[in-house]
C-alpha cells in the first residue's frame, strides 16, 4: 500500500501518513491533536470527529507509531482513543477491555488483520489494526457500531493539515 509509508522530508506536524477519514467527506466537525514528545517529534495523531452539535464526539480515530507511549498499555486497559471519547463525553466511567476478536478484512485489494476489542461498556465500539509502517491505527466509536465499510473511507490526509502556520 503506498500510501502506508513514511515521508521522506519531515513536515511541521506528523513524520508519517495520518489515516482517516477526509474531513470533506464527514458531515460534523472535526478536531485534531498531536502527542508531541519533550524533544518535539510526533508521538501520534488523533483526530476527533463530531456529529453531535458539539455535545460530543461520535468516533475519534488515532495514529501512534512504533515508541509511542500511549500505546503502551495494560491487558484489561482500554486505548488511549477510547480514553480521550470518554474524556470528551465526560464519562468518568470505569471501563475495561473484556474481550478481543482477531478478524480478516480486505481494504482494496489488501488484506489486514483487525483486532476488535469489547469493552464494558457496550455503547463504545473499538478496532485497531496496524499499518505497514508499524503505525497502530484506533477507531473509537460512541453509539454506533464500526462495520467493515469504514474500513474503505479511510485514507492518508494532507501533511498540511497538521503544519502550524
Amino acid at each position: 500500500m503506498s500510501f502506508l509509508r513514511r515521508r521522506s522530508a519531515t513536515p511541521a506536524g506528523p513524520d508519517f501518513d495520518v489515516l482517516a477519514m477526509d474531513p470533506g467527506d464527514w458531515p460534523g466537525n472535526l478536531g485534531a491533536g498531536l502527542l508531541p514528545a519533550p524533544d518535539g517529534s510526533c508521538q501520534g495523531v488523533f483526530l476527533r470527529y463530531d456529529l453531535f452539535g458539539g455535545r460530543g464526539p461520535a468516533m475519534i480515530i488515532g495514529n501512534l507509531p512504533e515508541g509511542s507511549p500511549a500505546r503502551e498499555t495494560a491487558d484489561d486497559e482500554v486505548p488511549f482513543e477510547v480514553a480521550q471519547l470518554l474524556l470528551a463525553l465526560e464519562n468518568d466511567e470505569e471501563i475495561t477491555v473484556v474481550g478481543v476478536e482477531d478478524m480478516p478484512v480486505m481494504q482494496g485489494d489488501n488484506l489486514m488483520i483487525v483486532r476488535r476489542l469489547k469493552l464494558s461498556e457496550s455503547r463504545i465500539s473499538c478496532v485497531q489494526f496496524d499499518r505497514s509502517d508499524n503505525v497502530l491505527v484506533t477507531i473509537a466509536a460512541w453509539d454506533r457500531p464500526i462495520t467493515d465499510d469504514l474500513y474503505a473511507l479511510l485514507k492518508p490526509l494532507p501533511a498540511e493539515l497538521f503544519q502550524q502556520g
